[in-house]
This record gives C-alpha cells, structure tokens and sequence, in this order.
C-alpha cells in the first residue's frame, strides 16, 4: 500500500471503520493517513473527537446548577422570614441570609463542624429521610444571654455542650426556623418539618453514607456586633421524589402559580370575618330647614319615589344591592332582586 491514500481508499477505510470490521493493516494505514490529514476524521461520526471534561467521583453532582439556583431563591426566602421572626421574638434586629449553597459529600459536612455544637435532626413528612439544621455556638450563645436578660458586651463562648435549660429555650428558635421553612418549601412541596433530636457532637450522627451526596445550605445570622452561622443539610435522597420540580423555567411558573392561590385562599380568609356597615334607603327628598322646624307628630313627607320602586341597599357607603321591603320572622328584611348601579337615586 502507498504511503498517501487516494479519496477511494479513505471512503472504504472510513466505511470500514462504521462496520467494526477494520483488520490490523488497515488501521495502521488510517492512522499513517490521518497524521498527513487531520481532516479524514470529520468524514466520520463514529470516530470524531468529542468533548471530554473531568469528572471527580469522590464528589459527584447530582443536582443541576439550575435546581441549585432554585434551591437559593427558596432559602433565600426562608431566610428573609426567620430573621423577621427572629427580630419579633428577641426584640431587637436580626438578619439572617444565604451565605453559600454547595454540594459535597456527608463527611465533609460533618468534619467542617465544630465540636461541640447544636446538632438537629429533622424530618419533613411525606418526604422520606431526615435533614440536619445546624446552629453555631458562636450566635446560640449570644442569643441564649439575650434571652435571658444580658447585654452580650463581654460575651465568653463556652467550649461545652448546651445544658438541658439552654435546650429547651433552643428549642423556641429551632421551632421558629421549622415554622418558617415549612412556610417557604409550601410553594415546592406541602410538607410540616419537625424536630427529631438534638445532638452536640454531629460526629455521633450519620443520617447517610459518608459518601452519600447533600446540599448544603450556609447561612449567616447577625444580631448587633455578634454573627454567626446556620447550616441547613439536604441528603439528595430526601430531595429526590421532588428534584423535578427544581426546574429553573417549571419552578417559578410553579411557585408563582402557588403563591397566587395562596394569596386567594388568605386574603379571601381574612376578609370573611370583616364587619361591614350595611343601610337600607326608603327615599330621599328636599325640605326647608323652616319645613323640617315646624314638623310634628302625624305629619307626611312626601318624596319623589314610588312605592313600586326598589330600594338601594348600600356597603360602607356605596350602592351594592336593590330590592324590596318586606318582613322575615318578625324582623324588617330587603329581598334583593338585582345589583344597584353606583349612582343610582336613592
């Protein structure tokens, strides 16, 4: 065979390599001719280079950059609630936002802990597994003094696990971040988050395989010159019944969509118990203030409107409703009959 390979030769190495049936000789040839022309290659599918990019097993991405953009706005949100229920509870101004959102495997979340540190175990029926939501020591203890009456202006942080009265008014903050993520994960999945257990060495708890993948969530929580951090743990296999819908384009047509009937159902809830001022008009008519001085018992005014005519009922003010004077179980009633227009005659 001649060193150069004429554009015959080519098609029928190229054919050959689409079958799979290339002998030895005929594979040297095409490598020979592909270092003289790059080109031969395009002519074929079967062998064009494709891109390649590194891929680390230790750390695999399960959840798409645009879910994890879903998941940012959605605990962007929960953020913005707790720090406002957070500022009601403690009576001074708290703020509370994302800091960083990652995914990494569950050991390394667990060895970037502190020891020892507020360690809850959560749950979210139906979603099945659990979650970890955990709270620096560096903002528990400031507003653990807060709470029960100090200044936090020479704060020590002790190097020890909560005490059983510190957990219980812990507790009154994890209940307020359980009530303010159930309301932000409404609009991806009704679920109500509840507390499990609360641990002080995450070393002692493993929800998941070391190796297993989780979101992770950071938060940054500041009250006055004190901050700290807040860490929110999301195994995928918690997540993944749900995962679809973290689609950048479904999830905000969805989200909008839920938060429209939301606002429906509340407003719509709130206005049922409104007390509104309701008047029935007979008629209307123009006297003197000399008439209206000189009126006496068994006298008659007379107006301009018929005793066939219907009678306005109006709302806070406004026309609403027409219809007819009557009587209903010994009371005064109007039958309504149709809708008044605005400036009807009364």
């Amino acid at each position: 065979m001649s060193d150069v390979l004429d554009q015959s030769e080519v098609d029928a190495l190229l054919a050959a390599v689409d079958r799979g049936n290339l002998d030895e000789s005929e594979k040297s040839a095409l490598t020979s001719a592909s270092a003289d022309d790059p080109a031969i290659f395009a002519y074929s599918p079967a062998v064009q280079q494709q891109d390649v990019r590194d891929y680390d097993f230790k750390r695999p991405e399960r959840v798409s950059k645009d879910q994890m953009r879903s998941l940012e706005s959605l605990h962007e949100s929960f953020a913005r609630s707790f720090g406002a229920s957070l500022t009601g509870f403690l009576r001074t101004i708290i703020e509370c936002r994302v800091a960083t959102i990652e995914q990494l495997t569950y050991s390394e979340f667990i060895h970037a802990l502190p020891n020892p540190t507020c360690f809850n175990l959560i749950q979210a029926p139906p979603l099945e597994g659990q979650m970890c939501l955990e709270l620096s020591p560096l903002i528990i203890y400031p507003i653990l003094d807060r709470l029960l009456g100090g200044s936090n202006a020479e704060l020590f942080i002790p190097q020890r696990p909560l005490t059983s009265i510190e957990l219980r008014l812990v507790k009154r903050i994890t209940d307020q971040a359980l009530e303010s993520l159930s309301e932000a994960w409404t609009d991806l999945e009704k679920v109500q988050f509840e507390l499990v257990t609360t641990e002080s060495n995450p070393q002692l708890v493993q929800i998941v395989a070391p190796n297993e993948v989780v979101v992770v969530v950071g938060f940054e929580i500041k009250m006055g010159a004190r901050a700290g951090t807040m860490s929110l743990c999301i195994p995928f296999n918690v997540i993944e019944p749900v995962i679809a819908k973290l689609g950048s384009q479904s999830w905000f047509a969805y989200a909008g969509r839920v938060q429209r009937e939301n606002q429906a159902e509340n407003i719509s809830s709130l206005l049922s118990c409104a007390e509104l001022l309701l008047k029935c008009y007979l008629a209307e008519t123009r006297m003197t203030i000399s008439d209206l001085a000189h009126l006496q018992v068994g006298d008659i005014i007379q107006t301009g409107k018929s005793h066939t005519d219907d009678l306005i009922l109006q709302i806070e003010g406004r026309n609403k409703f027409a219809g007819k004077i009557g009587q209903f179980r010994g009371s005064r009633a109007l039958r309504i009959s149709r809708r008044a227009a605005q400036k009807e005659r009364l």
